[in-house]
């Protein structure tokens, strides 16, 4: 695409598997429009906190989950005493989660206790051989390791099932697969997912595995006699072709269209234009970090919206939109009131890089050694417990 003067624009790509975007970042109006789903306005925070009786998270108050598929239908259901469930993932490729891992299980774990609802959680260990260079073993062991990192979260083991698809497909699940894959064809798969040629038949026989969580008779020991009951997906928005081919797919064979809520991308420390790599350790903050790694890797490589002189900076204030310490701490910083302070007072160049810098890492630092201390108490027999294929007889309590 042509932005001018003979300048290039790189193309906006967002898929399962790769986010890319020229100089200005992701565009997420454009994202909106491109994938067909709906912008998550006040009026919808709104209701959630009538609803529920308690504030919103405040990733839903600051928009950080900003797009939905029929999250109003799920409202709906609620208000008239109906129940739905909640289905979300991870792909276990690395040991250790970085913090853009936690977001969606932080917002996830805030959903089930407000709505107090069911929830599984699928750890795809079968994607992650096929898409990366790891054996089927260590990408069985991934997704265990992965596991202690989300019921460190604080899940409620009663209301909550995980599992992983080497461990668990066949039987209702395998069933729905076949289902589900009898009615894209390649040429459908090819244009949502960009597969190639090239690709081998492993890729093309996922995407059914990542669907057929959205259905609840994927999970007889759960939803018995349940087939029609609603499912809300909460990921980040680069999954929405997953299910939009689920929603396609749903009323054919019989089943309700999934709801989805959907959150923007967590930036790498060197801003929204990189990537967070496992092959660079300085591009994110894991939950392994000691608080003195934290204090480096922000001190040294998150990108600063601020000047290049204090006199510079006192005179013309920083650049909120590329800040990325601003950008963090609109994620973790609870307090709204402290939050808008800084971002008030580092626009108007009152507060320095330096001490914005300082104040996110005590969050980070703090919310990291919470982390770890919750993950150290978790037990492989925990794991087992979670993982255990059991009904969970309390789970709209």
């Amino acid at each position: 695409m042509r932005k001018g003067d003979g300048e290039e624009e790189e193309e906006q790509v967002v898929n399962p598997w790769e986010v890319s975007a020229g100089k200005g970042g992701i565009d997420y109006d454009k994202l909106v429009d491109q994938f067909g789903c709906q912008r998550l306005d006040a009026a919808l925070v709104d209701r959630v906190a009538r609803l529920t009786g308690r504030q919103p998270h405040c990733f839903l108050r600051r928009g950080l989950f900003f797009a939905h598929r029929d999250f109003n239908d799920i409202l709906d259901l609620y208000e008239k005493g109906e129940k739905f469930y909640l289905y979300t993932g991870r792909g276990p490729s690395s040991e250790a989660l970085h913090l853009g891992h936690l977001v969606p299980f932080m917002f996830t774990k805030y959903l089930q206790e407000a709505f107090k609802v069911p929830l599984v959680i699928q750890l795809t260990d079968d994607e992650k051989f096929y898409w990366k260079d790891l054996t089927v073993e260590e990408t069985k062991r991934l997704a265990r390791e992965n596991a202690k990192d989300i019921i460190a979260c604080g899940f409620d083991v009663e209301k909550t099932f995980i599992f992983s698809d080497f461990g668990y497909i066949g039987g209702a699940f395998y069933e729905k697969m076949a289902r589900v894959a009898k009615c894209v064809t390649k040429n459908k798969a090819v244009g949502i997912f960009g597969f190639s040629s090239e690709d081998h038949l492993g890729k093309y026989s996922f995407p059914p595995v990542q669907a057929v969580p959205s259905f609840p008779s994927s999970f007889p020991h759960l939803f018995a006699g349940q087939d029609q009951l609603r499912c809300l997906i909460p990921c980040a928005i680069d999954q929405d072709p997953y299910f939009r081919m689920t929603r396609d797919v749903a009323p054919r064979i019989g089943y309700q269209k999934p709801s989805l809520i959907e959150s923007r991308f967590f930036p790498a420390l060197q801003g929204e234009n990189t990537k967070m790599s496992a092959s660079d350790a300085n591009s994110a903050i894991y939950v392994t970090d000691s608080a003195k790694e934290i204090k480096t890797k922000v001190n040294k490589y998150a990108f600063s919206g601020g000047q290049d002189s204090i006199e510079l900076h006192r005179q013309l204030g920083a650049n909120l939109d590329v800040d990325v310490p601003i950008k963090y701490l609109n994620f973790f910083l609870e307090d709204d009131d402290e939050l808008e302070h800084i971002k008030k007072e580092y626009k108007e160049g009152r507060m320095l890089t330096g001490e914005v810098k300082q104040r996110l890492i005590a969050v980070l630092s703090e919310m990291v050694a919470r982390h770890q201390r919750a993950r150290a108490l978790v037990t492989e027999e925990m794991v087992d417990a979670f993982m255990a294929v059991r009904p969970l007889p309390n789970m709209f309590c």
